[in-house]
C-alpha cells in the first residue's frame, strides 16, 4: 500500500486541472453557429484527449523527478515528493514513465492522428525542457506556456473544430504569466531558505520579473478584451455580450497578484486555483456566464 501510495503521489494528479485547458475548445465550440458536431462524440474525444494529457504530463512528471532528486532533496517542500523521499524506486518510476507514455500516445492515436501529434509534441518539448532548457532563463517560461497552447491545440483538434487564434494567444499569455509568478515565488523561497534550489534563477532578479508579471497580465487583459469584440467572435456567437466576462477574468487576475504578492502562494499554482475561495467562486462565476452567453 505504500508503494501504491508512493506511486499515486509520484503522478501528481494534483496538477491535472492544468489539462482542463484541452476542454477549452469544446467549450466554444458549442455556441459558434458554424460548427456542425455529434455532441455525445465531441465529448467523449474531449474527455479522452484530457486523459491522455494527464496520463503523458504525468510521465514527464516522474522523468523530472527523477532528474531533480538531488535538488528536490534539499528543497523544503519538494523533499518530501515520493522519489526525493525514497518511498518510490527510480526504477519503478522510469518503468511507470515509460508505460504512460505508451498508453497516452496509443490512446490518442485511436482518436486521431492529429492528437497523437500535438501530444508527441508536447512530450517531444517536455524531453528538452527536463534535459536542458529549464537551464534556460526566459527560454524555459516559454517552454510551459507552450506547453498549455499544445493542450488547448489538442482540444481542438480531437473534436476536429478550428480554434481561435485570440484563445491560443490569450492562453500563451496566461501560462506565462503564471509561470512567472511561480518563479518570482521560488526566488522568495530561495532567499529565506539561503540555498539554491533551481539554478536558472540566476538568470532572473525580482525587479525584472516583477516587469515580466505586469506586462504579462496587461497583456492577457488586453487581448481577452479584443477577443471577446473581434468582429469574428462577434460573427461566430451572434453577440457582444462575451464581453460582460471580462470583470471575472480582471478580478480572477487581481486576485491572484494578491497572492502571489501578499501572501506568497505563487510556487504552486494548481494548488491555489484549488483552495482559494475567491478564486474559485470567480472561475465558477466565469464558467457560467460563458456558457449562458454562449448558448442563448
Amino acid at each position: 500500500m505504500t508503494t501504491i501510495s508512493a506511486i499515486a503521489k509520484a503522478l501528481r494528479p494534483t496538477q491535472w486541472t492544468k489539462n482542463g485547458v484541452v476542454l477549452a475548445a469544446l467549450v466554444f465550440a458549442a455556441g459558434d453557429r458554424a460548427q456542425r458536431l455529434d455532441w455525445t462524440e465531441a465529448l467523449g474525444s474531449a474527455l479522452a484527449a484530457a486523459l491522455f494529457f494527464c496520463l503523458a504530463s504525468s510521465a514527464v512528471y516522474l522523468l523530472n523527478d527523477i532528474k531533480d532528486i538531488a535538488l528536490d532533496r534539499i528543497h523544503p517542500e519538494k523533499k518530501f515528493r515520493p522519489i526525493a523521499a525514497g518511498l518510490l524506486p527510480v526504477g519503478t518510476a522510469r518503468i511507470m514513465a515509460l508505460a504512460l507514455l505508451t498508453v497516452s500516445l496509443a490512446g490518442s492515436w485511436f482518436i486521431s492522428r492529429e492528437l497523437a501529434g500535438v501530444i508527441a509534441a508536447y512530450l517531444a518539448l517536455q524531453a528538452a525542457y527536463v534535459y536542458g532548457l529549464k537551464q534556460v532563463p526566459l527560454v524555459d517560461m516559454f517552454v510551459i506556456a507552450i506547453g498549455f497552447v499544445l493542450r488547448a491545440l489538442a482540444g481542438a483538434v480531437a473534436i476536429d473544430v478550428l480554434i481561435s487564434p485570440w484563445l491560443l494567444l490569450c492562453t500563451l499569455l496566461l501560462a506565462m504569466f503564471l509561470a512567472l509568478c511561480k518563479r518570482r515565488q521560488e526566488m522568495v523561497t530561495v532567499i529565506e531558505a539561503g540555498f539554491e534550489t533551481r539554478p536558472t534563477l540566476r538568470g532572473y532578479n525580482e525587479k525584472m520579473l516583477d516587469q515580466l508579471i505586469a506586462m504579462t497580465g496587461a497583456a492577457t487583459l488586453v487581448c481577452y478584451a479584443l477577443y471577446t469584440q473581434w468582429p469574428d467572435t462577434v460573427t461566430k456567437f451572434g453577440s457582444h455580450r462575451l464581453g460582460f466576462t471580462l470583470p471575472f477574468v480582471m478580478f480572477g487576475l487581481f486576485r491572484y497578484i494578491n497572492l502571489v504578492y501578499q501572501h506568497q502562494r505563487g510556487e504552486r499554482p494548481e494548488h491555489v486555483l484549488l483552495t482559494d475561495p475567491p478564486l474559485l467562486i470567480t472561475i465558477a462565476l466565469y464558467a457560467i456566464a460563458t456558457i449562458t452567453i454562449i448558448a442563448w
